[in-house]
């Protein structure tokens, strides 16, 4: 394993996600929110169908079909539609902040669902976490802003995502695995649209800059992070993912004009320190528990 290559491709990986939520952001000012998962889940979708057929996986493999990566599909579209709804509507600095808590989220389900032990102080740090994103949102306080509850709603969806991921079965390969998000990206776009009564935008009147930053970043983060995975490992890159905060926070600065206020600032570091000790706190059990 190469630790120092994967960290620098998951850096890259990060970066890249931060610039394609910037794009999308800046698309959503003239495009409705349904139609920018249309186009994002068509066009990514294409391209991870063309991967599967030039690494001949079977696309239509009864397997990949069952109901828990169906699910999983599903998790990502609601996670999608929630992230880029908040992303059109709130600063871009503040959706990122928030969805860092994802990680806790995780290991929160890895406990409730799947049988994980977690004990009192990773339980402890997830709880703090969530102070974190109590201190962003502010509930209450003048401060509120309503739309910040769908990244939360975000969050539980990747992190159901997530949680299904680790129960698929091997045999589905991870390209048909990524199809399958796009074309529920595309659905969930498509009911967006029909329910909410969002007006088309023809096509040749989309902002071409946006659209192709949006989709050819998103690509080149999805390839930086698989490729980051298999050639580091995951233990020694996981810290490197907030790195994705940083990026978005200069993105907004330098973009939007955002001024992060002291309490997002503060919430944003209580979400990493909670994050980065659960991480610390699990890799030395895992050392313990390896015979000497």
């Amino acid at each position: 394993m190469n630790n120092v290559n994967g960290i620098l491709l998951l850096v890259g990986s990060m970066a890249a996600f931060a610039i394609e939520d910037m794009f999308i952001k800046q698309l959503s000012v003239s495009v409705p929110t349904g139609q920018i998962l249309v186009l994002l889940g068509l066009v990514c979708g294409a391209v991870f169908v063309v991967m599967s057929v030039a690494t001949r996986r079977r696309i239509f493999d009864p397997v990949a079909w069952s109901p828990l990566p169906v699910a999983r599909a599903a998790a990502e579209g609601i996670g999608a539609i929630c992230f880029i709804t908040a992303l059109s509507l709130i600063d871009l600095s503040t959706v990122a902040a928030v969805f860092q808590v994802m990680p806790l989220a995780v290991t929160m389900g890895a406990a409730l669902f799947l049988g994980e032990q977690v004990g009192w102080r990773r339980w402890s740090a997830i709880g703090v976490g969530f102070v974190g994103v109590l201190m962003i949102i502010r509930p209450g306080l003048d401060g509120f802003q309503p739309e910040t509850l769908l990244v939360v709603a975000s969050v539980f969806a990747i992190a159901a995502r997530d949680l299904m991921t680790r129960k698929l079965d091997v045999r589905v390969a991870s390209t048909v695995v990524a199809m399958q998000a796009y074309v529920a990206v595309m659905i969930v776009g498509l009911v967006l649209m029909a329910v909410s009564s969002q007006t088309y935008v023809p096509m040749q009147a989309v902002p071409i800059w946006p659209c192709l930053g949006a989709i050819g970043f998103g690509v080149l983060g999805y390839y930086g992070i698989v490729s980051a995975m298999r050639v580091g490992e995951a233990s020694a890159m996981m810290p490197f993912r907030y790195t994705r905060l940083v990026f978005s926070m200069i993105a907004g600065v330098l973009v939007f004009n955002e001024r992060p206020d002291a309490m997002t600032l503060a919430g944003a570091t209580l979400i990493i320190g909670s994050g980065l000790y659960t991480f610390v706190r699990e890799r030395r059990l895992a050392r313990e528990m390896i015979p000497a």
